[in-house]
């Protein structure tokens, strides 16, 4: 079953805030939850279910001027062509195979297409450790790290590329 389908519309919601009441971290408003009711609020979702999710990452609020002032940036074209492009490597990778893109990637491509230069071992190593990190989140890591490399046209995985993938493990940070 895809994790989507998991995925209740409560559980979604609980995903969209770092606490009960929502404002967790955010310089406008106070938040006022107390320490144990954050920690039962995030302990909702269990680990194995957060591991199925590659991507976890905190979106602030965002001022008025800082949206209506948006000239600067890249376009949506240029957006575009770089996930076009990065789409067509995975895809020319994994030709006569049944995978077509990083995410699909079992366990065989994982250890050749996703393996670390030297650096990221290391921080694989501090971070598995620290964050006492599942094999699955460690494998979700890599293959993020994968695509984030393809992104950069960048034939091996750097440890730039990990230390990125790992940013978007918040939710490991936070419960690990």
């Amino acid at each position: 079953m895809r994790t989507s389908a998991v995925l209740s519309e409560y559980s979604r919601e609980r995903l969209t805030h770092p606490c009960p009441c929502g404002y967790l971290g955010d310089p406008q408003h106070a938040c006022s939850c107390t320490p144990i009711m954050i920690h039962r609020y995030r302990s909702r979702i269990s680990g194995p279910l957060l591991d199925r999710i590659d991507l976890h990452i905190e979106v602030p609020a965002v001022k008025y001027r800082d949206l209506a002032d948006r000239a600067d940036g890249e376009s949506s074209a240029a957006i575009a062509s770089r996930v076009e492009t990065c789409r067509n490597l995975q895809l020319e990778r994994f030709k006569g195979t049944k995978v077509h893109c990083n995410a699909q990637m079992p366990p065989r491509f994982i250890k050749k297409f996703c393996e670390p230069d030297a650096a990221g071992h290391k921080l694989l190593e501090m971070v598995t450790d620290r964050l006492g990190l599942s094999a699955r989140s460690y494998t979700r890591i890599l293959k993020v790290a994968r695509t984030i490399a393809d992104l950069d046209a960048a034939e091996n995985i750097r440890e730039q590329h990990l230390s990125e993938a790992i940013q978007y493990r918040s939710l490991d940070r936070k419960t690990g």
